[in-house]
């Protein structure tokens, strides 16, 4: 008998799926402002930063931050969603939404207005929780 997604996955994984999707969308977006970025403030391939325009470099450090964290939260929402899926989810679009708030904050030029995403650390840590207790569970200690 052939197995079909529905048997593999758990129920309600199609909400992790859509999760990623949500985040790659923010990504392009992301990526997206960067590239204009450069070409209003002309900074140019390779360069990373700008010596002249803060607001660029502001820009591209929302982008990069996200880059930085975005392979542990997505290992971290995998491995939730695959016990969690509902519970990963949420966390994970809130956590995919702060990146918008730190970016929109960041973009302004002024670097402290970045904490306006600070609540993304709920979505961050939840799915960091909810693979530990997969762990957990998977070693039959809880």
């Amino acid at each position: 008998m052939v197995s079909t997604i529905r048997d593999i996955l758990p129920e309600n994984f199609a909400y992790v799926i859509l999760t990623f999707c949500y985040a790659q969308f923010m990504l392009f977006y992301l990526g997206a402002k960067v590239g204009a970025a450069r070409k209003k403030y002309d900074v140019k391939y390779p360069q990373m930063y700008s010596d002249k325009e803060n607001v660029f470099n502001c820009i591209q450090r929302a982008h990069q931050n996200t880059l930085e964290l975005f392979p542990s939260w997505l290992i971290f929402q995998l491995i939730s969603g695959f016990a969690f899926p509902v519970a990963a989810s949420v966390l994970g679009a809130i956590w995919v939404t702060s990146r918008f708030s730190y970016a929109w904050g960041y973009y302004t030029g002024d670097p402290h207005k970045r904490i306006n995403g600070a609540y993304g650390y709920i979505g961050l840590f939840g799915v960091l929780i909810l693979s530990i207790v997969s762990a957990l569970q998977l070693l039959g200690v809880i």
